[in-house]
């Protein structure tokens, strides 16, 4: 049969079924899909020039520190800091000079000159320039994480900075091109990765506990309506501009980062494509119409369409795991940070509180049996710093923990626990989340950061196999 004849008869056979069904095809232009710059950004290929997942920067015994944004994440970080040997607080930026004074104030140890850096909005880079600064703590709102982190960066210093470490695909890719060129480090304040159990069901992972890991879920569910409305806890009511000009997943990472560590997300394997989809907004803009009936400034928000108040995204992974992530912060429900692994031997849940496992169908584990696994199971990290951390605090001590591994990877000369990858995978499913709803949910690539190094990246070090190097406490 002649490929002419089989042609033919396949489009016949196409055409007898849109017969029988009552369908027919119409030829209509192709339309353009919205916010098609995040797709564009998205399918871009580049290369790496080189690998920063395990790089380990030369040893710096005393890191000198500059804090920008300390209004609230940044001046808790500053009294944090001030408290872990081997730290000196060179530097505090603020736009508001009375939080540069306050977040000083909160210094616990001596031997920290913090300068002020408090003239423009632009006085920031003037620290950044100095020479005697080693790491810039990054605690702004979103927009200026990536531009000030770039910066830090080109100027010689490692950077930390605050989630998501930036809000589109194009800055995702700048900060991995500027690590790798610049060979500092990028790392983004996950604090999340460092909770208690978190860090368990990681270890159990690692252990084969679980078996094949079959699906992951996370979230970041918290009521914080009302602050979207007060200047005092949202600087120039950023929160409230983000959610009124994007719609999706605006913060993933709290929920993503730890189940993206579990399956070994650009250590061994990667994330393919998500799908986005969000409920209307039920809740957002009937607050601003309330808040413009006692204040003006807010009349441009009733008038405007807001984010959906609940996101769901799907992921799915190399390996062939799912991922399933939720994103609310508007509705009346109680706080819940889900942490859900789902594999072919053992279950693990944390939400509603506390974290159980279970083993079978049957129930969870009783609560002797989650003892013994603790005992068993507890990483290096925890029983070396978990006590102290949990006396220092920082949501229950895991921002501690988040800190002290900071600075002691920074001293000893270690690869750090979350990379430049990391920030920018874990932090690209906001802008690409944006796509997918934009565009009835269609699936989106995951750019692969890593640029194929995926493959042979290793795991991070949860047990401080380099303990004998390991900074000490003040």
């Amino acid at each position: 049969m002649g490929t002419n004849r089989r042609s033919f008869l396949k489009l016949s056979g196409l055409a007898g079924i849109g017969l029988m069904t009552g369908c027919t095809q119409e030829n209509k232009a192709p339309t353009t899909a919205k916010l098609d710059h995040i797709r564009l950004e998205a399918t871009k290929k580049y290369s790496s020039t080189f690998n920063m997942s395990g790089y380990a920067a030369p040893k710096i015994p005393t890191v000198r520190v500059g804090f920008i944004g300390v209004g609230n994440r940044g001046s808790a970080a500053v009294e944090r800091l001030s408290q872990i040997e081997g730290v000196a607080i060179n530097g505090i930026c603020d736009v508001r000079p009375e939080k540069a004074a306050e977040a000083k104030g909160r210094i616990k140890t001596a031997g920290h000159p913090a300068q002020l850096f408090t003239d423009n909005a632009e006085h920031w880079k003037k620290m950044c320039e100095q020479a005697d600064y080693d790491l810039v703590y990054i605690a702004t709102h979103w927009q200026l994480h990536a531009e000030m982190a770039i910066y830090a960066m080109e100027q010689g210093k490692h950077v930390a900075l605050e989630i998501p470490a930036a809000t589109s695909v194009e800055d995702c890719w700048r900060l991995v091109q500027t690590s790798e060129k610049t060979k500092k480090h990028c790392v983004m304040l996950e604090n999340c990765c460092y909770d208690y159990f978190e860090l368990l069901t990681l270890n159990l992972a690692r252990h084969g506990f679980f078996g094949d890991i079959v699906h992951c879920e996370g979230a970041y569910i918290h009521d914080i309506l009302e602050s979207f409305f007060d200047a005092e806890k949202r600087f120039d009511f950023w929160r409230l501009k983000e959610n009124a000009a994007r719609n999706g997943n605006l913060y993933p990472t709290h929920g993503l980062g730890p189940v993206c560590q579990v399956l070994k997300v650009n250590r061994g394997n990667k994330m393919e494509y998500m799908s986005s989809m969000s409920s209307k907004d039920f809740m957002l803009q009937q607050k601003a119409k309330e808040m413009a009936a006692k204040d003006k400034q807010f009349e441009a928000y009733a008038e405007k369409p807001l984010r959906g108040n609940m996101n769901i995204s799907n992921i799915l992974t190399h390996s062939g795991s799912t991922i399933m992530l939720q994103h609310d912060v508007s509705s009346p429900r109680p706080y819940s940070r889900l942490h859900l692994i789902s594999g072919t031997k053992a279950f693990a849940q944390k939400y509603p509180l506390p974290g159980k496992i279970a083993i079978g169908h049957a129930d969870f584990l009783p609560s002797e049996e989650m003892a013994k696994l603790e005992q068993q199971y507890t990483p290096g990290i925890v029983k070396r710093i978990g006590e102290l951390a949990k006396q220092i605090g920082g949501h229950g001590g895991m921002d501690f923990m988040m800190d002290w591994r900071l600075i002691d990877c920074l001293r000893n000369g270690l690869p750090m626990d979350m990379d430049v990858y990391d920030a920018a995978s874990w932090s690209v499913i906001g802008p690409l989340s944006e796509w997918s709803v934009a565009n009835g949910s269609q699936p989106i690539e995951v750019p692969d950061f890593t640029c194929g190094n995926w493959k042979n990246n290793k795991v991070h070090d949860i047990d401080l196999a380099a303990a004998e190097t390991s900074a000490a406490l003040s």
